[in-house]
């Protein structure tokens, strides 16, 4: 069942239907990341996580255009937001001396409040703060080789090869607890961090009765502890740090359920997930019978793939139906936040 929705404002849905697609999807952007970063009270825990879940909700109608009357804006998406991957090479190009990033697998524009309130606290500079799109697909592996890796795993342990884009980087990729990260940063002039949460906890809680709300405490309470931002410290001391994720994620567990014959349709299509490799020596696939549409076929750096488009929801037999997933194109899933900071 979907929960209700903020009222989407004339300004911002003139942009988006009658401005160019440049034009659309920076207002776009902007509109989100005005919406998730402002600062949200953390006098109670239960009070932050709905308002997590309410901020969630509130973008509906905005989903709803961008994937309805302007679904063919998502053609133009690649062209149009900066991607996180061409950010990070281009930091890395312009900042001289010690540099830093730090991955968080998984993190979204939700969890932007805890990150920037923290950083304002404990006394950061922060350079850039704002949003960024991820690779499509919204997946792990493209964009570590938008990144020069083969894939995430390539970072453990300083394994990454020499040939990848942040050149000179010593690299780690764990999901370890905070406290443990901390000692694998030592003097290295520069460093990759790749932590794995909170990706492994989206997956985690994408069962029934789990979800966004049980996310939302869990990243309010993570973000906050000392025991990360001795990690940032680390990370930070002597070098510039970019934090910064992959992909995001779709609480696809509040979204409407499909009717059966678009239910059926996406569940041949893409089982329980979000996106499907299109085979490279397939003609184009004939769209459905469905206007607006209720996936799309892109061809990206990363191939041929087909998308479930918005926030719909469809139930596999025999398979647990996630709450929590990546993959598709809806907003929190291809948006990102972006933190360049200092000490």
């Amino acid at each position: 069942m979907s929960l209700a929705s903020a009222p989407l404002s004339r300004g911002l849905l003139d942009t988006i239907t009658s401005g160019s697609p440049q034009q659309a999807w920076d207002a776009i952007g902007q509109s989100l990341w005005e919406t998730f970063s402002a600062p949200i009270s953390a006098a109670s825990k239960q009070t932050a996580t709905s308002e997590i879940v309410n901020r969630d909700a509130n973008i509906n109608e905005l989903e709803n255009v961008v994937s309805g009357s302007c679904w063919d804006l998502w053609q133009h998406f690649g062209d149009c937001v900066p991607r996180t991957s061409q950010s990070l090479i281009e930091f890395w190009g312009r900042v001289g001396g010690g540099k830093a990033v730090l991955i968080l697998d998984g993190l979204s524009l939700r969890e932007s409040p805890w990150l920037l309130g923290a950083l304002k606290e404990r006394g950061y500079t922060i350079h850039k703060a704002g949003y960024r799109a991820s690779e499509l697909p919204c997946e792990t592996t493209p964009f570590a080789r938008s990144l020069g890796f083969q894939q995430r795993a390539d970072l453990e342990n300083n394994g990454a090869s020499k040939t990848h884009s942040l050149t000179g980087a010593a690299t780690e990729s764990t999901g370890l607890p905070w406290e443990d990260c901390v000692a694998s940063v030592k003097s290295q002039e520069h460093f990759v961090y790749w932590h794995h949460w909170p990706d492994s906890r989206i997956h985690e809680l994408a069962k029934p009765g789990e979800g966004l709300r049980k996310l939302a405490a869990e990243a309010q309470s993570r973000l906050s502890e000392d025991a990360f931002w001795e990690f940032v410290e680390r990370l930070a001391h002597g070098r510039r740090l970019v934090i910064t994720a992959d992909h995001g994620f779709a609480a696809c567990g509040n979204f409407p359920d499909l009717g059966k014959e678009q239910s059926n349709y996406m569940k041949a299509l893409f089982k329980s997930g979000r996106t499907a490799v299109v085979p490279p020596s397939t003609e184009p696939t004939e769209p459905a019978a469905w206007m607006p549409p209720i996936d799309l076929e892109l061809e990206t750096e990363h191939g041929k793939h087909r998308f479930a488009l918005g926030r719909r929801k469809w139930k596999v037999s025999g398979e647990k139906n996630r709450l929590l997933a990546h993959g598709g194109l809806s907003l929190l899933e291809v948006f990102v936040p972006f933190f360049e900071l200092s000490t």
